[in-house]
């Protein structure tokens, strides 16, 4: 006994919508991709929907159909560009049980591949400066981490927020300064140990922790 074969219109419509999807999310790739290389210049900051509606080929009508505006499609970048680079960060840094150390690795790890990875850092400094500092996971991993450092004694400084804007906008300016100037390879060393004695570390504590060997991201 077979099986009755479903109609042949049934099968063509189903066919027909997930062609449609497939269209859909390769444009709205090529969306991201293309606004990726847009924010990944130093003029990125400035990008306007004609942009990347012209680098894409697309429509104004096309880009709606998949973003709300410029703050939406931002949005959807950062989260493109920081969050795979996020969970690389953080499956390391669960191994460390002291919030210093912590600070000090994720610090180095964002200003190492700025300094290797230019349309990155560029990326990151331009979204950032139209939202939230390299994106709201980590925006909020970092306040986490300060709070540890606090309630485990490491840290001293006053309060959460305050601390965690001060490792988020020490690294997002210290990325900055690596696009502008040749600022050697152990400059993230000396940024992070700076972070940590400003969020009340103790200095031989804050110099082993911004100096020992980074351990890989796999």
């Amino acid at each position: 006994m077979t099986s009755a074969t479903p109609p042949k219109r049934k099968i063509d419509s189903e066919r027909r919508a997930e062609i449609g999807r497939e269209r859909k999310a390769r444009t709205r790739a090529r969306i991201l991709a293309v606004t990726f290389d847009i924010f990944g210049r130093e003029n990125g900051l400035y990008a306007r929907v004609e942009e990347v509606c012209e680098a894409a080929g697309i429509t104004r009508q096309t880009f709606y159909n998949h973003f709300s505006g410029m703050d939406d499609l931002r949005e959807a970048l950062t989260w493109e560009v920081s969050h795979d680079f996020l969970v690389r960060v953080t499956a390391v840094l669960e191994t460390m049980p002291d919030a210093a150390q912590r600070t000090a690795c994720a610090i180095r790890y964002y200003l190492e591949r700025g300094r290797l990875d230019c349309r990155w850092a560029w990326s990151i400094v331009n979204l950032s400066a139209n939202g939230v500092v390299f994106g709201s996971e980590t925006f909020a991993q970092a306040r986490s981490t300060v709070a540890d450092g606090i309630a485990t004694g490491v840290f001293t400084v006053a309060d959460e927020q305050i601390g965690r804007d001060l490792v988020m906008g020490a690294t997002l300016s210290a990325l900055f300064t690596q696009l502008r100037d040749d600022c050697g390879t152990d400059y993230s060393s000396h940024v992070a140990r700076a972070v940590l004695i400003g969020l009340g570390c103790k200095p031989a504590a804050a110099f082993k922790f911004s100096t020992d060997p980074l351990p890989p991201l796999s």
